[in-house]
C-alpha cells in the first residue's frame, strides 16, 4: 500500500525513482566491461551538452580540444582544468546551461554540506534528484533486496530542534516512505536510552546514520548492558568509517555494517557490500579520478584526491570537481560478489570530532556544519573550522566573504549553538586569512580538545 502511494505521489511530481532504480538493477551484474561502456557514452554526452550549452565550458573545452569540430576527444579529458569551489562561486551563472529545456527540468538551489568548511551552492533539478535518489536506493538494495523497504535513519534533524517537530508534512511523508527519523542532534543519555526503545519497538530492515552518531550509539549500549534489535543491515555516511567503529557497531547490532560515501552535490557515489572487499562505484551516475598531486592517476594502494564530474546534471555540469576528499584506488579490479562495478579500496575523508558538554550530552560535527555551512550561511561564509576549546567554549575561525551578511547570520548561529551546548556556552570568532588542512591533507573542520 505504501509502495503505491509512494509510486503515484512521484508521478505526480514528475520524479520517477522507481523507474530509474529498475535501470541501476538491470546492469547490476552486467560485465564491468559493457557498463564502463555505458558511463564512457554518458560521459561523452555529457561534455557535448556542456560545451554547447555552457557558456564557461564552451571556453574551458574548446580550450582543452576536449570539444573538436563538434565531436567528443576523450585522450584530452585530462587537460579540463580542475574546477574549484571558488571558481564555481566566481562563475556562477556562467556555469548554468542555456539550453531549451533548462526549466523543464525544474532546477532549484542547493548547498554543499560544508564538510569541507568551504560550502558552495549550485544547481540542480528533478532528473538528477530521481537519478541520485535511484542511486541510494540501489545502495541499500544491498542490505535488503527489495526496496523502498522498513528504514530508520538517526540523522541530523534541524527542525526537531528549531521548531520543535517535524511537522504534519514531514509525519505524513515519513509514513509513506515507511521510515522513522531519530535525530543525531540530540545525543543525551535519555536521548539514546530513547533511541534503543523506538529502535526495539519498530524493528527496521535498515538503519542509515552519522557514522559518529551510530558509533557512539552502540558505544552507549555496550557501556549499558542494553539489548538492541538487530536489523538487516546499518549503511553509514557523513564521516570515515573506520575499522575500530565498523567492528563495534557490527557486535552491538549483530549485522554487516555498510560504508556509503557521497555529497550533496554529486549524490552518493560508492558503497561496500556484504564481501567488503572495497566500495561499490556507482559508474552510471558519476565519473570518478583519484589523481595525485601532479594531477596523475594514483597507483593502486596510494592517498589521491577525489575529483567528480556528474553525469546527470544537466542544469549545471559539474566537470573534474574538486569535492575534497582523498581516497585510495583499490588493487582489485573486480569484487568476488559479482557486480559489475569497479571498486575503490576506501575513502579517507576528513577527520570528524565529536563534541561534549558537561551533562554529557554528545554533538556530532555534522551538527556545526549543517548549521553553519548550509542553514545560516547566507553567502556571507566562505569558510570555517569550529573547536571545541573546552566545556563552555567554543572558537570559530572563518574566512568572511560578506561581512554585512555575515554579522545577520552570526546571531542566528550564536543562538542555535547555545541551544545544544547549553546557554553559559560562549562563542569565540576568529577572523583568518585561510585554514589549512593537515600534513596527510585531511581538513578538519572540527576539533574537540575536550578529552
Amino acid at each position: 500500500m505504501k509502495n503505491l502511494l509512494l509510486k503515484l505521489g512521484l508521478k505526480l511530481l514528475r520524479k520517477d525513482i522507481f523507474k530509474e532504480y529498475k535501470k541501476l538493477k538491470k546492469l547490476e551484474y552486467n560485465s564491468l566491461e559493457n557498463n564502463l561502456k555505458i558511463q564512457k557514452a554518458k560521459l561523452k554526452k555529457i561534455l557535448l551538452h556542456a560545451y554547447k550549452n555552457v557558456l564557461y565550458y564552451h571556453k574551458v573545452l574548446s580550450k582543452a580540444k576536449v570539444i573538436i569540430n563538434g565531436k567528443v576527444n576523450l585522450s584530452n579529458f585530462n587537460k579540463i582544468p580542475i574546477l574549484t569551489k571558488e571558481i564555481i562561486r566566481n562563475n556562477f551563472e556562467d556555469l548554468k546551461s542555456k539550453d531549451l529545456n533548462y526549466d523543464k527540468r525544474k532546477p532549484y538551489l542547493n548547498t554543499s554540506g560544508g564538510s569541507t568548511g568551504e560550502p558552495v551552492k549550485f544547481i540542480q533539478d528533478n532528473d538528477t534528484w530521481a537519478k541520485g535518489m535511484a542511486g541510494k536506493w540501489f545502495f541499500y538494495s544491498f542490505i535488503n533486496k527489495k526496496y523502498p523497504c522498513k528504514q530508520l535513519k538517526l540523522w541530523g534533524f534541524e527542525r526537531d530542534i528549531l521548531k520543535g517537530g517535524y511537522g504534519f508534512k514531514g509525519i505524513i511523508k515519513n509514513w509513506v516512505y515507511n521510515r522513522k527519523f531519530l535525530n543525531s542532534f540530540k545525543m543525551s543519555k535519555e536521548d539514546m536510552k530513547d533511541y534503543v526503545k523506538i529502535i526495539n519497538n519498530y524493528k527496521p530492515k535498515i538503519i542509515e546514520a552519522y557514522v559518529q552518531s551510530i558509533y557512539e550509539l552502540s558505544k552507549f549500549i555496550e557501556k549499558n548492558k542494553l539489548k538492541v534489535y538487530s536489523p538487516k543491515g546499518i549503511i553509514t555516511s557523513a564521516g570515515t568509517l573506520y575499522p575500530e567503529m565498523r567492528k563495534l557497531i557490527k557486535e552491538v547490532f549483530n549485522c554487516w555494517v555498510y560504508n556509503r560515501y557521497g555529497s550533496r552535490e554529486v549524490g552518493d557515489i560508492a558503497c561496500n557490500c556484504n564481501k567488503n572487499e572495497g566500495l561499490h562505484l556507482n559508474i552510471f551516475n558519476n565519473y570518478i579520478e583519484i589523481l595525485d598531486k601532479k594531477l596523475k592517476p594514483c597507483e593502486p594502494g596510494k592517498i589521491g584526491k577525489v575529483y567528480v564530474t556528474t553525469l546527470n546534471n544537466y542544469s549545471m555540469p559539474l566537470i573534474r570537481y574538486d569535492i575534497g576528499d582523498i581516497a585510495v584506488p583499490s588493487k582489485k579490479q573486480k569484487c568476488s560478489c559479482g557486480r559489475g562495478l569497479p571498486l575503490i579500496e576506501k575513502v579517507e575523508g576528513r577527520e570528524m570530532s565529536i563534541f561534549k558538554t558537561k551533562e554529557g550530552k554528545k554533538i556530532p560535527a555534522e551538527f556545526f556544519i549543517h548549521f553553519i555551512g548550509v542553514v545560516y550561511n547566507n553567502d556571507s561564509i566562505d569558510k570555517f573550522q569550529v573547536v571545541q576549546k573546552d566545556y563552555n567554549l567554543i572558537e570559530i575561525k572563518v574566512i568572511i566573504r560578506n561581512k554585512k551578511q555575515f554579522e545577520k547570520d552570526k546571531i542566528k548561529i550564536n543562538k542555535v549553538i547555545k541551544l545544544e551546548m547549553g546557554k553559559d556556552c560562549k562563542i569565540k570568532w576568529k577572523f583568518v586569512k585561510d585554514i589549512k588542512p593537515t600534513k596527510s591533507g585531511k581538513y578538519l573542520y572540527t576539533i574537540s580538545e575536550v578529552k
